[in-house]
């Protein structure tokens, strides 16, 4: 059984052979370089806790460029971060910050898009059910990869409970939201597209 390969949106638009594409490709990467690092600045207003809009941005990143580009924007953004440069939520960035809570959360976000650029591929982000669909997974490559990480700084001294609590349950609602979003978005571009 042949998998339908499907183009993602950053190839419908603009040049697609030669050193045009080649171009075209350094521009949308550090376009989600940069829309990742001013993602995570916004702060809006929730409860239990203010949510950004980091993980909205490397969903539909990984959804918009495909598993490649996708893999090289978000491995992009975390050598600027563990190099020292602010881009991460807070004021904190380098090696040490990989190293504290968010880190498996940041491991997870490279999973993630290059999951979303695979099921992008297969004409995932099309529709608002399958782009819901794929937001559900990514999200959930996220946590796992983030409540391993907490877990392993924080269990025997907090409990299970704790970071459950702090490491997904808070979030829980933000992130129902931003599902939401980008289910609307994305295949509200690929209309525009048609």
């Amino acid at each position: 059984m042949a998998i339908t390969m499907n183009k993602v949106l950053g190839e419908v638009f603009g040049p697609t052979e030669g050193t045009a594409r080649v171009a075209k490709d350094v521009a949308l990467v550090l376009a989600g370089i940069a829309a990742l690092a001013l993602a995570a600045k916004i702060r809006v207003p929730m409860w239990p806790v203010p949510i950004t809009m980091q993980t909205f941005a490397v969903l539909t990143i990984g959804a918009g460029l495909g598993l490649r580009l996708g893999l090289i924007t978000l491995l992009g953004y975390i050598a600027l971060g563990a190099a020292g440069l602010n881009v991460f939520t807070g004021e904190n960035a380098g090696l040490a910050y990989l190293a504290g809570p968010t880190g498996g959360y940041l491991l997870g976000f490279v999973v993630a898009a290059g999951a979303m650029g695979l099921l992008a591929r297969r004409g995932w982000d099309r529709t608002v059910a399958g782009m819901a669909g794929a937001m559900l997974i990514g999200t959930a490559i996220i946590y796992a990869f983030g409540l391993a990480g907490m877990a392993y700084l924080f269990l025997a001294e907090k409990g299970a409970a704790w970071v459950l609590q702090y490491g997904m349950l808070n979030f829980l609602v933000g992130d129902a939201l931003k599902l939401a979003l980008a289910a609307l978005v994305v295949p509200g571009l690929w209309k525009l597209a048609r």
